[in-house]
């Protein structure tokens, strides 16, 4: 089964998180099929902390591939900024 999750990378204290589609039985950080995006947690004001290719995710979606709980809110917050704007 395929998962949409984050893949943490980045420094001590300064973490930095990829968004890949990876088969549930590789571990979290480890080999992935496909990066649909990132996240930034510490992003400084002004600069993008959140990106996500949405024709990707959707394509991934269609194809059975379950989001992480972490993963899902994300998504959902941009729409919701998305539609704000």
């Amino acid at each position: 089964m395929v998962v949409i999750r984050l893949a943490r990378g980045g420094a001590k204290h300064r973490p930095f998180y990829n968004i890949v589609a990876a088969d549930h039985k590789f571990a979290a950080t480890g080999r992935f099929i496909e990066r649909v995006g990132f996240y930034d947690p510490k992003a400084p004001e002004g600069r993008e902390s959140f990106r996500v290719d949405g024709e990707r995710l959707a394509f991934w979606r269609q194809n059975g591939a379950r989001l992480t709980p972490t993963v899902e809110r994300l998504v959902k917050s941009l729409g919701k900024q998305k539609a704000a704007a």
